[in-house]
């Protein structure tokens, strides 16, 4: 019988490896062999270590050179240079790995194959869902191909209903419309959903004139809309967190998986350790200072590896995290602050202003870490659908500054829906931010919701766990396939 060998394709950013790195490290506590795709750039830039000899990693170009930013404001240009360049050498790759000599490297190394033969050839996709391209590809080469979308399933089902939304005119916002106006036509969400809390894509216009959709909001509408045709759709959350939205996301689908948080996945009696998934250098010195702080003192900050705030937000974050009295940790990108003519946000400035004793400033931080630390008592954060499953697990309250995507509605959810933190989007006042944060520090409904949710989700991926459960049934699916009868059940 062939053995299951799946091939993992994440968007190279790193919000969607943080995702699907775990996936890849639970696949392999599975027993399946999984290569996981990376582009040259990141492969590059960062130190992945297999730590199975079932894992290998791999990489196909982007098409951009080495010091192009790859910022988000680069989304649209990295998106199309993937697909026009690094799609041609995908194909040939998974040509290559898919073959009966599978392990055998092309004469000119072309192929981008390491040439280790204990690897069997490659019998299933998981490409994100937003490389539509390469799950066609695959499919076209007789490999079948799942989708992995790396957000929230809620935000996923608002993208869904793009056209509806279009239809009943709740898309394109109009202009001046009161963003606090409920929003009709998302199915589970009605009650609680309003305009600011859609996706951001669908605030800005498009097109000829500006009178249409964002062109970022047509990628991802497509990429949904795409998701109808394939075989599986897989997604990093849980029914205790998102069952409505599953709900009404499965009957359009022809197969649907909630998996996660798979960072929280196990598999006894000894779990592989998930490989690293950092592109930054993390800062692990953080944790002896937080050792040296009282249980639940610190406020732990960090707006993601994609935010950029101007000198004045960062003035205001860091006036508001002074006045609230509470030590942090704040994670600052070194491109985080957007530099003005004169003015330049350094980690000396936020410590200057507080103390060493009372700030720690790092370029990154090992977040998984930090939020189970005992030190830790809420987390400042741009609510990114890994941060939020990463806080959920730990049961910390959060306080939510969103700034794109999907981060509109994960912080709705926490303020309105689970009640586990609050919901500071489209302020950032120093007056605000340090009520917030004290409030998130003091209020015993907050971390006792926090606390309830973390015990909830903790057993959705246990043994027995809904999670659990269905990520067993994904494997036999994806095994199914291996031996080429995979079928729809859910």
């Amino acid at each position: 019988m062939a053995e299951a060998h799946v091939l993992v394709f994440p968007c190279p950013a790193q919000g969607h490896i943080n995702s699907m790195l775990p996936f890849a490290a639970a696949l392999l506590d599975a027993g399946v062999f999984v290569t996981f795709l990376h582009t040259d750039h990141n492969l590059r830039r960062a130190s992945f270590v297999a730590g199975s000899p079932r894992l290998r990693f791999l990489s196909v170009p982007d098409g951009l050179p080495d010091d192009h930013p790859r910022s988000l404001g680069d989304m649209m240009e990295l998106e199309r240079s993937l697909r026009e360049v690094g799609a041609v050498r995908y194909r040939a790759l998974l040509a290559s790995l898919s073959s009966a000599g599978a392990g055998r490297p092309s004469q000119d190394g072309s192929d981008g194959v390491d040439g280790d033969r204990s690897f069997p050839p490659v019998t299933c996709v998981v490409a994100d869902g937003l490389l539509t391209w390469a799950i066609d590809a695959a499919e076209e080469l007789g490999v079948p191909a799942l989708a992995f979308r790396t957000s929230s399933a809620c935000s996923f089902l608002a993208y869904q209903t793009v056209p509806e939304l279009v239809e009943l005119r709740e898309l394109p916002f109009p202009e001046g419309g009161d963003l606090d106006e409920p929003v009709r036509g998302v199915p589970g969400m009605e009650s609680f959903l309003r305009r600011r809390d859609l996706p951001s894509v669908c605030r800005r216009r498009g097109g000829t004139g500006g009178v249409g959709l964002d062109p970022i909001l047509h990628v991802f509408s497509k990429a949904t809309a795409h998701s109808r045709e394939v075989r599986a759709l897989v997604f990093n959350t849980t029914a205790s967190l998102e069952g409505a939205a599953l709900a009404h996301i499965a009957p359009r689908m022809r197969n649907v998986f909630a998996v996660g948080p798979l960072h929280a996945m196990s598999s006894p009696p000894a779990p592989a350790p998930a490989p690293a998934s950092s592109l930054w250098t993390e800062d692990d010195g953080c944790l002896a200072w937080l050792d040296g702080q009282a249980d639940r003192s610190v406020v732990y900050v960090s707006l993601g590896s994609l935010a950029v705030i101007t000198h004045d937000q960062f003035t205001e974050f860091l006036s508001g995290l002074a006045a609230a009295g509470y030590p942090f940790l704040w994670v600052l990108r070194p491109d985080m602050v957007a530099a003005s003519k004169d003015q330049h946000a350094t980690p000396q400035e936020a410590i200057g202003v507080v103390g060493e004793d009372k700030a720690r400033v790092v370029a990154w931080a090992p977040q998984r870490d930090v939020l189970r630390h005992r030190a830790v008592g809420c987390f400042l954060t741009h609510a990114g659908w890994n941060s939020t499953l990463e806080a959920a697990v730990e049961g910390v309250p959060m306080v939510c500054w969103p700034f794109f995507g999907d981060q509109l509605i994960n912080s709705r959810n926490v303020g309105a829906v689970w009640g586990t933190g609050l919901d500071m989007k489209d302020v950032c006042d120093r007056a605000v931010v340090e009520r917030m944060v004290r409030e998130a520090m003091e209020s015993a409904a907050i971390r006792s919701s926090a606390q309830e949710l973390a015990r909830v989700v903790r057993r959705d991926v246990s043994d027995g766990g809904s999670s659990a459960r269905e990520f067993e049934r994904l494997v036999r699916f994806i095994k199914e396939i291996t031996m080429g009868g995979a079928k729809s059940d859910h």
